[in-house]
């Protein structure tokens, strides 16, 4: 079976709702042992019932040290192992100009979407994957947004540009134990940005600017974070796959 993930056991941040919700059916679908993390527990548990195949969850902070060491301690004693690490969990608590933005708010937004990939995937290396006998596999989800900047976003954008940076110092750093990618989706409909859709027309006046003339689904992005994470991928490391629909190319900018 091309992308066979059995026994592989793939602990996701940010798993459930939207994109890392996507993933992690993906990859339980493929017989991962998956496990999700997220802060609400009562969420977490019904994502992770509605996923199936014995998905576990945990509720995590995940901008927190302290429940990242918790969480991948709690994987690997209960599964053995973190073979694949997707890092989805994000924020953007902040519209303007950055050279606008308050410390506290630049500070939330680069500690849960750099400084918590970085921590959550030293643990996951010290615990489990550097002594593991298979290749394991580190997914960083990043954004279409790391490629440009924004009048509105750029925080944001900031912090996924060095999210990027860092998946090809990992990688570099953890071949070939482990490989390190990134995801960055372009616009793609989730929970996340629904403030961008509600005015009749916006969906389709948006997916105009696109050469193919849609936006992103949360299919889409989970169908090549499976194939990032699984050996299909095997000789890929420290790359970062576009996924935006050729948005970034188009003749008119969808950011």
């Amino acid at each position: 079976m091309t992308g066979d993930l059995s026994g592989r056991v793939a602990l996701i941040t940010g798993g459930s709702r939207g994109i890392g919700k996507a993933i992690a059916a993906k990859l339980a679908d493929a017989g991962a042992q998956v496990v999700i993390a997220s802060r609400k527990a009562e969420v977490c548990a019904a994502a992770a019932q509605e996923i199936g195949h014995g998905c576990g969850w945990i509720a995590a902070n995940v901008g927190s040290p302290e429940d990242a060491e918790r969480s991948v301690t709690q994987v690997v004693e209960q599964y053995g192992a973190v073979d694949i690490l997707i890092n989805n969990a994000a924020t953007n608590p902040y519209l303007g100009h950055t050279i606008e933005i308050d410390l506290p708010r630049w500070q939330k937004v680069l500690q849960v979407n750099l400084t918590a990939p970085l921590v959550w995937t030293q643990l996951a290396w010290q615990q489990s994957m550097q002594q593991s006998v298979t290749q394991s596999a580190v997914l960083n989800v990043s954004s279409v947004g790391g490629y440009w900047t924004s009048p509105d976003h750029g925080a944001y954008d900031v912090s996924k540009a060095a999210l990027m940076h860092l998946t090809k110092q990992l990688a570099a750093e953890l071949g070939p134990a482990a490989r390190v990618n990134a995801l960055a989706p372009g616009l793609t409909r989730t929970d996340f940005n629904t403030g961008l859709f509600e005015q009749d027309g916006a969906e389709a006046a948006i997916a105009a600017k696109y050469p193919l003339k849609r936006l992103g689904t949360v299919a889409d992005m989970a169908s090549v974070a499976h194939f990032l994470v699984s050996d299909d991928a095997g000789w890929i490391t420290g790359q970062s796959l576009l996924v935006d629909g050729g948005g970034i190319y188009g003749f008119e900018r969808t950011g």
